[in-house]
């Protein structure tokens, strides 16, 4: 059964997106798989006043059930009404694979898929990509593209290398294609380890000159960024400090991120600082009260870290809070 994801109160990205590269600030692109994230996402947003992209992968989409997770994105809807003014909100498919999933998505009630054809020769891309679009835009659903390679591994997206986006493509492939918005590679990576770096050292620099070229060339198109957690570095450590063993994990530093976002970097994909502090807080409560096994005794203060970090988010790095 088809299901438009108006019905469901959700929105495309296309205002979204024009208002945030008019005001110069990041729309938060955060990634959920329970419950207790999406709570943690919708309070953190109505509360900090900021519009947010609802994010499902296709690993989240299969462990969370298509069909309930169709209805969790409405309870959350409802949800924020009852919070008070509500924010805009998309449900986004993060790095669909296929035409088939993408379209099943868009059947299901998701507002806005991203269709990853970044692994295929070029021309491949490109026709994978159109026939996506095609299909999305009857629906009045966006369509968000990928040229380049990011390295790392999160749910089944994985690479040894990054390719950096060559500017030279991106108008060919924008206007060939038909999308609403272009994901580029510029130096970010998947997962808790972005950066070979030892203790002490800075993370290399993001290729800003890449993405100037590709402003350049695309003016006023929405641009995207993925894999730019900050990985935060007291999550970690509560990590390894309460039985964990995550060894040199860095991310993407704030302050290039601020910087990202008051560019045409319009989307900026959140994932990996997520399940840190998730995961921080749970081992915490386990490793003091071992006796714990509510649930909701271990799952609630996460979900209160989470709050918490989505909204400083918002707030210091993104400049997405106070917008509406």
């Amino acid at each position: 059964m088809t299901v438009s994801y108006k019905e469901l109160g959700f929105v495309n990205t296309k205002e979204m997106f024009a208002k945030a590269m008019k005001e110069g600030y990041a729309v938060p692109a955060y990634n959920f798989n329970n419950m207790e994230q999406l709570q943690a996402i919708i309070t953190a947003c109505t509360e900090s006043r900021s519009p947010v992209i609802l994010q499902v992968s296709k690993g989240a989409r299969n462990y969370a059930d298509a069909t309930l997770l169709r209805w969790m994105g409405r309870g959350a809807i409802e949800m924020m009404k009852k919070m008070g003014d509500a924010v805009p909100v998309a449900l986004h498919l993060d790095h669909g694979d296929s035409f088939e999933l993408c379209k099943d998505c868009i059947d299901s009630g998701f507002s806005s898929v991203m269709i990853d054809g970044s692994h295929l020769p070029y021309e491949e891309n490109i026709a994978l990509t159109k026939k996506v679009v095609e299909y999305a835009h009857q629906f009045d659903v966006t369509v968000e593209g990928e040229l380049g390679v990011l390295a790392g591994i999160e749910d089944e997206v994985s690479a040894e290398k990054h390719t950096y986006t060559d500017p030279a493509q991106v108008e060919d492939f924008v206007k060939r294609t038909g999308v609403d918005s272009l994901a580029i590679s510029i130096g970010t990576s998947h997962g808790a380890y972005k950066f070979k770096v030892k203790p002490g050292e800075s993370v290399p620099p993001l290729r800003f000159d890449i993405l100037a070229e590709v402003e350049k060339r695309l003016p006023g198109f929405p641009i995207v960024l993925h894999g730019a957690s900050s990985v935060d570095q007291k999550a970690v450590a509560t990590i390894n400090k309460y039985g964990g063993k995550l060894d040199n994990a860095v991310g993407v530093p704030e302050e290039q991120l601020r910087k990202a976002a008051k560019s045409a970097v319009c989307k900026i994909n959140v994932d990996s600082d997520g399940r840190l502090v998730m995961t921080a807080a749970i081992r915490k409560v386990f490793a003091e009260k071992p006796a714990e096994f509510d649930p909701r005794k271990y799952l609630g203060p996460a979900r209160t870290d989470l709050i918490a970090m989505y909204k400083e988010k918002n707030e210091k790095v993104l400049g997405s809070a106070g917008r509406y």
